[in-house]
């Protein structure tokens, strides 16, 4: 049995990957300043041929779904690196909420798009890695008394999924606009039962703390 490609096959495996990746990282772009773009048009931006985009994204459909697909992969590493041994639920959760913030700039423009042309399954299934670390953290937070515990954690997860999907909306169309995500995390805590003093002064210490590591 072969178990490795034949040296021939290996080139042109590496530039299909290639082609890939830069007309997923173009779509990002083009669909953020232009939710409407074509695939003709992605391909023109990313110095492609159509043949090369249609040969890895036959449809809008399948484009969208590559890229949800690849910002619920971000969302979970940007989660692993978020974490830090220790941290109490407030902390966490700022620290969790701020990391998303980060991840959705990037990928703003798939909140309309998704629920578009994917659904608002596809939507939910994307956030899935967002609302179980939510879950944890609010579990836990209620368990220890910082957060408000009248309602159960799950289904506080999915009301505080769809205040932040709203922010995130606003944030994207310029209603509203908050570039490093601090307002966004604090209303998030608030809504959460922490009282609006305290998320300010708990957000602005992570956030504080996490330039300090950047530049040391």
């Amino acid at each position: 049995m072969q178990l490795t490609d034949p040296p021939s096959h290996t080139p042109r495996r590496s530039i299909a990957r290639s082609n890939r990746a830069r007309i997923l990282a173009t779509a990002r772009e083009e669909l953020r300043d232009n939710p409407d773009a074509t695939l003709d048009h992605i391909a023109q931006a990313a110095g492609v041929v159509r043949r090369t985009v249609y040969g890895h994204f036959p449809g809008r459909h399948e484009l969208i779904t590559a890229l949800t697909q690849e910002a619920g992969q971000a969302l979970e590493q940007a989660f692993t690196e978020a974490r830090a041994p220790g941290a109490d639920p407030v902390e966490a959760m700022a620290r969790m909420v701020l990391a998303a913030w980060a991840v959705g700039d990037e990928y703003r423009m798939l909140i309309s798009l998704g629920r578009r042309h994917l659904g608002e399954d596809a939507l939910r299934l994307a956030l899935a890695p967002a609302r179980e670390e939510a879950t944890s953290i609010l579990k836990r937070g209620q368990d220890e008394g910082v957060f408000d515990d009248r309602v159960p954690a799950p289904v506080l997860a999915l009301g505080l999924e769809a205040l932040m999907l709203t922010l995130a909306e606003a944030h994207a169309t310029s209603v509203w606009t908050d570039p490093t995500g601090e307002a966004a995390t604090a209303a998030f805590l608030v809504a959460a039962g922490v009282s609006p003093d305290m998320a300010t002064l708990r957000v602005r210490g992570v956030v504080h703390e996490s330039a300090e590591r950047r530049r040391s």
